[in-house]
Order: C-alpha cells, then sequence, then structure tokens
C-alpha cells in the first residue's frame, strides 16, 4: 500500500466526490476497533462501497478486489498502490488467501466482500461464496461485519444527473466477533462459517434487503 495514494485518494472521495452524490450515514462506529488485525466483511452493491467504507473508518483497509479490475491498465496500477489485492472468484486462490494473511500478521484490516459480485440496484444478498470464511478460519483474526444500504443506485451515468437529490447511504457497523473453531478445516467448516458471517451482516440490514438470508432476524447481533 501506498500511504499517499491511499490518503490522497481517501480525501479526494470522502470531501469532493462523494458530496456531490450522497449523504453517508454511519451507524456503531465505536465498534470498529482502532488498531490490530481485522477481516472487514461487508455486503457489496456497487463498485463505490469501497471508497464508502474507506472514508469512513479510520484506519488503512486492504481491499480483496476481482482479479478482472487488474487486467485494466492504469486502473491495475492505482488499485495496488490503494492497497488492493486481486482474487479469482471461480477457483480457490492460494496465492490470495496468502497476501491476506501476511496483512493480518501485520496487524493490517481485510476488507472481503463474501458474495463475491454486486448486488446492484436490488440492493438483496445474494449467496456468499467462502473466502471470507477461510481467511477467518485460517488467521483466526476477528470479523467486523458492515452492512451498506443506499449505494446500489450510484450507477454510473445516471450518478452525475443527481446533483439536487443526494442518495442516502447508509454503513451500519456491528461488533467484532470470532468464527467458532471447527475440529478440522475443511469444506463443512467453511460453509458453517460462512453462514455465521452472512447471518451476523443480515442482521444488520432491513428484512427486505436480507436477500438468500431473509429467515435471519436482529437476535445475531
Amino acid at each position: 500500500m501506498n500511504r499517499f495514494v491511499y490518503t490522497t485518494a481517501t480525501i479526494v472521495s470522502k470531501y469532493f466526490l462523494l458530496p456531490l452524490y450522497a449523504h453517508i450515514e454511519v451507524r456503531g462506529l465505536e465498534n470498529v476497533p482502532p488498531q490490530g488485525p481485522l477481516i472487514i466483511a461487508s455486503n457489496h452493491l456497487n463498485d463505490a462501497d469501497p471508497g464508502i467504507i474507506c472514508t469512513r473508518i479510520r484506519r488503512p483497509i486492504a481491499f480483496m478486489a476481482k482479479m478482472e479490475l487488474f487486467r485494466v491498465p492504469l486502473l491495475a496500477q492505482f488499485l495496488r498502490a490503494f492497497g488492493s489485492f486481486p482474487v479469482r472468484r471461480d477457483a480457490a486462490d492460494i496465492s490470495t488467501l496468502r497476501i491476506a494473511n501476511e496483512n493480518l500478521k501485520l496487524g493490517h484490516a481485510v476488507c472481503i466482500f463474501p458474495e463475491g459480485t454486486r448486488e446492484g440496484p436490488t440492493e438483496k444478498l445474494k449467496e456468499a461464496l467462502p473466502g471470507a470464511a477461510i481467511v477467518a478460519l485460517r488467521s483466526g483474526m476477528p470479523l467486523l461485519p458492515i452492512a451498506i444500504t443506499g449505494s446500489g443506485r450510484l450507477q454510473i451515468p445516471w450518478m452525475f444527473f443527481r446533483l439536487d437529490r443526494r442518495l442516502k447511504v447508509t454503513l451500519t457497523i456491528g461488533r467484532p466477533f470470532h468464527l467458532d473453531k471447527p475440529a478440522r478445516l475443511n469444506a463443512a467448516a467453511a460453509r458453517d462459517g460462512t453462514r455465521q458471517i452472512m447471518e451476523h451482516l443480515a442482521a444488520l440490514l432491513p428484512p427486505e434487503n436480507r436477500g438468500y438470508y431473509e429467515y435471519v432476524t436482529e437476535q445475531v447481533n
């Protein structure tokens, strides 16, 4: 991570870009550990989500991002300088797990979007992939659930025509938690860990946004 690039991009997003299109409300900011290794697990509505999260969490975050973005010239260089690292969504990516674990060992925060893709304007949770659970189970580090609503409508190019009526985007941050320690780290353990993560996330969302995890109630957190 290039701290100059990260800090500059965060400042530009927070004070110049996002205020034009969105009013961002944050709930539960006190739940964010100020330091130490941390896995942030968030739902994913829009490409603007990393920018929104990093402007509200007051510590540098390394984002896990889809491999396709790193095939775009200039964008790849920016993402790497920003601290992002690629993941192949269609296969077990050992190199990505290694990078995530190295960041955590250094005491960094790593953000993973367990769904592996954007929800878009529907803003309903999709069935999650096991990546976040595997990282958490291998490292034993705490997870911080963050639920986003409202950013699914920040669509290009339409967002540029909404200067007179900003969208309301809400970040709801839950309490950190650890996954139950399994007897063995196998596919069944990864599935159970994924379920635990998504139940914590779903509990932070309004019922109409829980989608695949609509059975979850607020009692999880």
